[in-house]
């Protein structure tokens, strides 16, 4: 189901022994969107550190309606994880390290994750660091970013700003980013679309801008409304691909 982040943050991280923390913030990578860690403010049983806590650790029973995800791991366990500031860039050294300590998969060779949606093993710790000490493998530079980070980011179309991100929304099942929720009260009081995350051309992180070069105003004038109260169904998406002529990423 497609879920606003906003909404996410809150819920509680419900460990097989007892509660973790809230999610506070999502790291996603720059160019997949996908979510890789959701970050978790602790309470007083971890003096309010925050902990990164990889999707793939969560629950088959899960209940985001209720407010809760639970992970497939012990409070003990998340006590003895590695440190990791989330409030800096986390090195792929240090994720490394998370990884082992979880036995979460690597999620850095793209082909092998595909592969595990078909049956195949996922890709472990131990193979990625043996095929890096033979050279048959160097991981690209860590490109996680913070959804928070993007969240008041400008939207620049073809023809002049549209507003600017006031939140993404993900597939609670797959992890990925598939939209951005831009306020467009700017120039157009009152009204909120949803801009897919694959149209946008470019991110400037310095300038704190997305730019979708081949989308106008007046597309985003004229498009389905969004409302943030509802969920966003297929037949919404469905609407909304045809309006600005995109292909749908579901067929």
């Amino acid at each position: 189901m497609l879920r606003s982040i906003r909404e996410i943050q809150g819920y509680r991280i419900n460990a097989s022994d007892g509660e973790i923390g809230k999610a506070a913030d999502f790291f996603f990578e720059e160019n997949e969107w996908s979510v890789r860690y959701l970050v978790v403010k602790t309470g007083n049983w971890l003096f309010g550190k925050e902990v990164l806590v990889s999707p793939s650790a969560f629950g088959e029973k899960a209940e985001p309606e209720k407010g809760v995800f639970p992970v497939d791991i012990s409070r003990e366990k998340v006590r003895e994880s590695p440190e990791v500031d989330a409030h800096k860039p986390v090195s792929r050294e240090e994720e490394l390290e998370m990884m082992k300590h979880y036995s979460w998969p690597v999620y850095w060779n793209y082909e092998a994750a595909r592969g595990t949606a078909a049956g195949m093993p996922p890709v472990m710790v131990k193979e990625i660091e043996e095929a890096i000490r033979k050279g048959e493998f160097s991981p690209r530079e860590n490109d996680l970013r913070s959804a928070k980070e993007v969240t008041g980011y400008a939207l620049e179309a073809e023809d002049g700003r549209i507003g600017h991100v006031t939140d993404l929304i993900v597939d609670d099942t797959s992890w990925r980013i598939r939209y951005m929720v831009v306020d467009t009260n700017d120039w157009l009081p009152g009204g909120k679309v949803l801009v897919g995350v694959d149209w946008a051309d470019s991110i400037d992180w310095a300038e704190s801008r997305v730019k979708v070069a081949r989308l106008t105003r007046e597309q985003v004038k004229a498009c389905p409304e969004y409302d943030p109260s509802r969920p966003v169904n297929r037949d919404y998406e469905e609407k909304l691909h045809d309006h600005f002529g995109r292909p749908k990423y579901w067929e």
